[in-house]
Formats: structure tokens, C-alpha cells, sequence
């Protein structure tokens, strides 16, 4: 809860468990409640978690005042049943909060950007129309914001955005995570590039199926918060929604992925899904190239292309996979629970040539006979430069995103496992960033040693 909603309960709390007869000051305590949630609806934003305060708050606010100048009191029984409904109101924003994602603890202030790209080279397969590929990206960058600069919001387009992760993953109530339109994050949407340092290094994201490009804003502000250019990449179709600039909705195709699919069609569709995800990935880097060179960008002689990193979750581990196995502009690779089975049989084949480095979660890595494992450990071994897999006790597919940070209630929601958030997100954050720096940026690290020992939930599995 914010800082406005849980004082409303708090107030409203000492008011009724006061003992009676309560003095004047305290039966002007809901009124103080009220003129709360005044100023939470102004400043915080209406959600419909707090529909219970409100009516509550406003119920005792008017039997306060109409009791205030006289000697009676409401009686103890009745105190105690209404405290029992402030708990109960009090659950709906406890277990369905607006999510805070944790600031990054590099030097660098954050900025982000957001760009729609068309490549006319690539026909889109997923629209049903005749069109070129269109796609976004958002930009995530070392920054010095100024004074008047906005905080960026977790989603472009939130209020889609949630009635989609609400209904297309959870099965729930469009409305049910409308609190997510109210996130604003750590970073400052379109502010200056800090150009107090040498060139930044840069890093594509690859999201996964049904996902979307802003699911890891939080290693993302970490990495760019050290010094990195992160270009998150938004797939249309392949995501759960994708808003673009005209207003065109383009929602989650599911024959691009048809899970009861004989396995063949299934690789099939896979391989074909890939392809079009790592040409975005490609097309993306072409683009951030481009905006180097552009004495118009905000980008110009900003950036190291000759420095490339990529990272993707599950079916964008994949992409990611196959980006750096055709794409030699990548220098440096990570997958968390890469997806196997669309990766082509070249580069599974021949694995990549670049540093690699590889998370796994419990669930993923201990189903050991899988056939993704067994894809993962071909191309593993045919890798010549892999410095490493592990896996991390406790954790799911999603404890890799921001998606536990939803409700108190992500494990029942199946969004992450029985380790502590906080915990896992330190584990996933050392890594990551640790990787890059020593990959793009030539930091050394003994993290990556079989003799390391840092953390006692990670263990080595290549």
C-alpha cells in the first residue's frame, strides 16, 4: 500500500479501538481519514482496492460528526464489529497493491525513450494483413534528468496493458490489476543522455510468449543505472497486447504458438516465430546503430555498437539464442529459462562462439529430462566460449520478471516460487549485471568460478 492508504486505516484503527468515552480530538479522527482520502484521490490515484475504505471512511466520518457534540459514544460491540470490516476493506489493497519497482543502485539517474519501427524488408506473418514488420522498442540509458522532467510510468498504454495481463494470464477480471495504469518507476521518460563518460555499451531484451517488453524493467534500470544502453523489444503478436502509435491493438496471436499442435507443425511454427523475433532484434540493432551516427538523436556518439550484448526470458532466451548464433554484432549472450525448442538446428548444432552465461529456474532445471534440457544441453556443449549455467533453489519460469511484484499472492498466482522476492531479485541482478560488465566493459569477476560460493540457492549445472 502507499504511504496515503495505509495511513486512512491507521487513523480509522485508533479511532475505534480508543476507549470510550473517546475525548474530541479522536472522534475527529475520521474526518482526518476522510480529508485523506481527498488527498490520496488527488495525489495517489483512485483504485478500486480502496472502494471499501472509501465507503467505510465516509460512513464514519458522518457518524463521528454526528455524534461530536453529543456525550454519546458508540458502544464497545459495535466498535469491535467495525473494526473487523476496516480489516476486511483493508485486505483488497494489501493483497493487490500498486507495485513498486526498486530503484537500481548504479551511479547513473535513468532515462528511457520509447521508438515504433517499421522494417520494410520483413513481411508481418501474425496480422492477417498485408504489411511490413512493425514493432517498438524502449530505450533505457545513463541519464541527467532535469528538473522538470516526468517519471515514466511501468507501461506504455497501462490501462490495456493490465486489463490484458489480467484476463489473457490470469483468467481474471479485466479490471482486476487496473492499479498497474498508476506504477510510475525510477526512470525519466525522454530526459538527456548523461554524456559525462565514454560510450555506452548496449543490451537487447527479448521478452517471452505472452509477455512484453517492460516484464524485466527492473534489471533493465539496473543495467542502464551501471552504464548500459538497454533496448527492450516489444514482438506484436507474440505479446500479450501491443499498443501502437496509431491506436491499432494487436493482442497475442496464439497460432503463432499453437501449444496442441502435433510436434512437428508446433517446431515449425516456433522456428518461423524466431526468426521473425531475432530479425526484430536485428532491425532494432540497426536502428540504435543509426541513431549513433545521427547528429539529430538523442543517441549521437552516445553509444559503442562494437560492444552488443543480448538477454531474453524463455521463448526470448530462444531469440536471443539465435540472434548471437547468426548475428556476429553480438558479443556477449544470457538466457534465464531460454526456451530450446525454436532455436534452428544450426546453432544448436554448433552452438555460439561468445561468452555465454545461463539461469535456470528449480523448475525449469530440475525436470531434468525435458526436452528443452536435453536441446539446451547439445547446444551447450557445442558452445566454445560458455562460461556457465545455473539454477537458483526456490524459484519458477517468473520469478526471472517483475511479475512477482504483483500481489503478496504471486505464488498462489503461480508467478514465482517459495524464495523470497527481494532475495532471488539480488541473486538474478548480481549476475546479470556482473556478466556484462566483464563481457562489454572488461570489469574481472570470480562469480562465474565453480569454486564461488556467494550464494548458498545457486548451483552450478554446466
Amino acid at each position: 500500500m502507499r504511504h496515503l492508504e495505509i495511513t486512512i486505516p491507521i487513523l480509522l484503527a485508533v479511532y475505534l479501538l480508543w476507549r470510550h468515552p473517546r475525548p474530541f480530538v479522536i472522534r475527529l479522527l475520521p474526518s482526518a481519514a476522510f480529508l485523506l482520502v481527498l488527498i490520496h484521490l488527488a495525489v495517489e490515484g483512485y483504485r478500486w482496492q480502496m472502494i471499501p475504505l472509501y465507503l467505510l471512511t465516509t460512513s464514519l466520518t458522518i457518524s463521528s460528526l454526528i455524534r461530536i457534540r453529543s456525550a454519546s459514544d458508540w458502544k464497545p460491540i459495535a466498535s469491535y464489529l467495525t473494526l473487523i470490516l476496516l480489516a476486511v476493506s483493508t485486505v483488497f489493497p494489501i493483497l493487490l497493491p500498486v507495485p513498486a519497482i526498486p530503484a537500481p543502485d548504479g551511479p547513473y539517474k535513468v532515462g528511457t525513450r520509447f521508438y515504433e519501427l517499421t522494417d520494410p524488408s520483413r513481411q508481418e506473418l501474425y496480422s492477417g494483413r498485408e504489411e511490413a514488420r512493425r514493432f517498438q522498442i524502449q530505450v533505457w540509458y545513463p541519464a541527467k534528468p532535469a528538473p522538470g522532467d516526468q517519471r515514466a510510468h511501468w507501461m506504455n498504454h497501462a490501462d490495456i496493458f493490465a486489463h490484458s495481463v489480467s484476463q489473457d494470464i490470469l483468467g481474471l477480471p479485466p479490471f482486476f490489476l487496473d492499479q498497474l495504469a498508476l506504477v510510475k518507476i525510477p526512470a525519466y521518460l525522454d530526459s538527456k543522455v548523461d554524456s559525462s563518460k565514454e560510450k555506452y555499451p548496449v543490451i537487447l531484451f527479448s521478452h517471452g510468449w505472452n509477455g512484453f517488453n517492460g516484464q524485466n524493467t527492473g534489471q533493465a534500470l539496473q543495467l542502464a543505472s551501471h552504464g548500459f544502453v538497454v533496448v527492450t523489444v516489444q514482438h506484436p503478436y507474440g505479446a500479450v497486447v501491443t499498443v501502437f502509435d496509431d491506436g491499432t491493438i494487436a493482442r497475442n496471436n496464439p497460432a503463432a504458438l499453437p501449444s496442441d499442435a502435433p510436434n512437428e507443425e508446433y517446431d515449425l511454427a516456433a522456428d518461423k516465430l524466431v526468426n521473425q523475433w531475432t530479425g526484430d532484434l536485428s532491425y532494432a540493432l540497426d536502428f540504435i546503430t543509426e541513431q549513433d551516427a545521427d547528429s539529430s538523436s538523442p543517441f549521437f556518439h552516445e553509444l559503442d555498437v562494437s560492444r552488443v550484448g543480448a538477454y531474453g526470458h524463455s521463448t526470448g532466451g530462444g531469440a536471443a539464442i539465435q540472434f548471437c548464433g547468426t548475428d556476429p554484432r553480438c558479443k556477449a549472450l544470457l538466457g534465464q529459462d531460454p526456451f530450446m525448442r525454436p532455436v534452428s538446428t544450426e546453432v544448436l548444432e554448433n552452438g555460439v562462439t561468445q561468452p555465454a552465461f545461463f539461469l535456470f529456474s528449480q523448475a525449469w532445471a530440475d525436470d531434468v529430462n525435458s526436452l528443452n534440457n536435453r536441446l539446451f544441453k547439445t547446444f551447450y556443449a557445442n558452445s566454445t566460449n560458455a562460461v556457465g549455467a545455473i539454477s537458483i533453489d526456490g524459484t519458477t519460469h517468473y520469478d526471472f520478471s517483475d511479475l512477482p511484484l504483483l500481489s503478496p499472492l504471486a505464488s498462489q498466482l503461480g508467478f514465482k516460487g517459495p524464495i523470497n522476492g527481494k532475495r532471488v531479485t539480488t541473486i538474478v541482478d548480481d549476475y546479470l549485471l556482473t556478466f556484462f560488465e566483464s563481457t562489454l566493459q572488461g570489469k574481472e569477476s570470480n562469480l562465474f568460478s565453480q569454486q564461488t560460493r556467494k550464494y548458498s540457492e545457486v548451483k552450478m549445472i554446466q
